[in-house]
């Protein structure tokens, strides 16, 4: 098992979106969130991380972030707009996870909460007897602040893509816009 790759997954929360009695998917962001989306983007930069896909949902308000933050990235990573990412549930970003390649070794999703948030916290949580895991206090702070628009976690999991499940992933960043 110790030669298994090491691999990243980057989960975006899009940044703040405008409220409106219209169409949900088309929402844009509000100027916070056009403010936050290109900090996101400039702290990933940072961060060394150096996603080679992008899965980001068809909304308006993700696309918006992404493209925010993605013009503060190094390189552009090839991005996929899915259609299954807008309002999906956990079961569903795992299988959208457990799809990809594994010549990709990190990975970004831009999409919504709840399912942003309950990602992160399946992945680096509790799975039966197999633990994640989370470096410091960062799952606590993590769940504390509600996964708010704009954060960004990044665990870290060895082996496959199709191997994501509950618990096998190692959170190793927790980032916000707005955090003191």
């Amino acid at each position: 098992m110790s030669s298994d790759p090491t691999r990243r997954i980057v989960i975006l929360r899009h940044a703040k979106a405008e409220w409106s009695d219209g169409d949900d998917h088309e929402r844009p962001l509000a100027d916070r969130g056009r403010k936050d989306a290109p900090v996101a983007g400039r702290w990933l930069a940072g961060s060394g991380v150096t996603p080679e896909l992008a899965l980001c949902s068809t909304a308006a308000r993700t696309r918006e972030t992404w493209k925010l933050a993605v013009s503060e990235l190094p390189e552009r990573p090839r991005t996929v707009y899915e259609d299954r990412m807008y309002e999906a549930s956990l079961g569903e970003l795992i299988a959208l996870l457990n799809e990809v390649s594994d010549e990709v070794a990190d990975l970004v999703l831009i999409g919504h909460n709840p399912g942003m948030h309950a990602l992160a916290d399946a992945l680096a949580g509790e799975a039966d007897a197999l633990a994640g895991e989370a470096d410091g206090d960062l799952l606590a702070r993590m769940n504390r602040s509600g996964f708010p628009t704009a954060a960004v976690a990044v665990l870290t999991f060895s082996g496959s893509w199709k191997s994501v499940e509950h618990g096998v992933g190692r959170l190793v960043a927790f980032w916000t816009p707005h955090s003191s």
